[in-house]
Parts: C-alpha cells; sequence; structure tokens
C-alpha cells in the first residue's frame, strides 16, 4: 500500500485534527469536521471519485463495528443511571427515530431523489455500521449512506452545540439523550467532552437506536 493512499491520508488527516482539536477546543477543529474538510482539499484537485475513496478506505469502515461495541464500557458502568432512566430513554429513542426516518422520506421527496438514494438517505440519523447494514436491506447503496451519515453527524453535532447554549437542559440524561439520538457517533463524541454521565446515555442510545432501526429495516420495507 502505498504512502500517499486515501487510507494513509485519512489517517493522517484524523491525527492532525485530534491534536489541534486537543490544543483549541473549537467545534470546527474536531476530527469529524475538520478531516473531511481536509480530505476534500485533496480529493477535489486530484479528481478523485468518491466511490473510489470508499473502495479503498472500506477496511477503516470495518473497523467502526469494534469502535461501536466499545460503548458497552461505559454503559455498564453507568447503569445504575440507566437503570432508573429507562423509560425516559426508551421515549426519547422512539421519537427521535421516528422523526429522524420522517424527516429523511420527507426530505428525498423534497429533493425529488429517485429510489435507491432516497432508500439510502433512510439510515442516515444512525452510527455507521448499523446505517449501512440498514440501508443494504432496504435497497439502498451502503457507500451513499456512509456519507449521508457523516454530514448528518456533523450536522447534527454542530446544532447540539448551538442547541446546548440555548436550550435550559440542567440534567445529563437530557444532554446525552439529544446528542445521542440525534447525531450518533459524533453526538456522543460531543457527549462525552460535557461528561462521563453524558457521554454513556448518548453512547447507549446510539446504539439502542441502531439496532431498532435495523430491526425496523424489513417493516420500512414493505411500507416503501
Amino acid at each position: 500500500m502505498p504512502l500517499w493512499s486515501w487510507p494513509w491520508l485519512t489517517l493522517l488527516a484524523y491525527a492532525l485534527a485530534r491534536s489541534l482539536h486537543r490544543r483549541q477546543r473549537r467545534f470546527w477543529l474536531s476530527p469529524i469536521v475538520l478531516a473531511p474538510l481536509l480530505l476534500f482539499a485533496l480529493a477535489i484537485p486530484s479528481h478523485t471519485h468518491y466511490a473510489d475513496y470508499a473502495h479503498d478506505t472500506g477496511w477503516l469502515v470495518s473497523l467502526l463495528g469494534p469502535a461501536t461495541v466499545a460503548f458497552a464500557v461505559p454503559i455498564w458502568t453507568q447503569r445504575a443511571l440507566l437503570a432508573r432512566h429507562w423509560l425516559a430513554l426508551g421515549a426519547g429513542m422512539l421519537a427521535g427515530s421516528a422523526m429522524a426516518l420522517f424527516s429523511s422520506w420527507q426530505l428525498a421527496h423534497a429533493l425529488a431523489l429517485d429510489g435507491q438514494v432516497a432508500r439510502s438517505l433512510l439510515p442516515r440519523s444512525i452510527t455507521t455500521p448499523f446505517a449501512m447494514e440498514m440501508s443494504r436491506d432496504l435497497g439502498g447503496a451502503p457507500e451513499l449512506t456512509a456519507a449521508f451519515v457523516m454530514v448528518t453527524g456533523i450536522v447534527g453535532m454542530l446544532a447540539g452545540h448551538l442547541l446546548l447554549r440555548l436550550l435550559p437542559l440542567k440534567t445529563a440524561l437530557a444532554r446525552g439523550a439529544m446528542l445521542g439520538v440525534a447525531a450518533h457517533g459524533a453526538g456522543a463524541a460531543k457527549a462525552h467532552e460535557l461528561g462521563g454521565p453524558e457521554g454513556t446515555v448518548a453512547g447507549l442510545l446510539m446504539v439502542l437506536t441502531g439496532i431498532f432501526n435495523l430491526l425496523l429495516a424489513p417493516l420500512l420495507l414493505k411500507l416503501l
């Protein structure tokens, strides 16, 4: 694998963004925002197609599965908090999933997207490993879904950053739930910056929302 290949460039962009973010805690320096911008700056002048990039970096995407499983550790340490509020967390997950699916379908219709692209857009609000599998079940394009998930995560994290300043969310449960349901992995990363309980709640809802939507895929396929 040559040193200038896209996997190495992706890892280098991530490492650079992470280093800068540790020094300056600006949201636009976070790896999920800055690293894609750096890669775009390289891909556009080199005329690299997204399909080629996705093909070259497929093994990096496969690592997202184990990374998602790692969220089980903080979930276990905060199990007492989760046990006390399971009803509120479940209601938030169901409401958030329903709104995400409805808004995705409406957006697809508003933009007059064709069938496969529309189906690829539906899982945009769940974390990448679950989203790509759900997209495959629905007849979408998993690689395109991964791009939609990334954009949704970035927008959700930035919107969450703003909403945390505007809304009177005083509890860790509320802050973590909002970020975990709306912005999946990016939201969970932001929630961990706020505190351990926030990160735990966000990670739990991110995983549970992904599983719930994946199980919901056969029913959605009948309705589409």
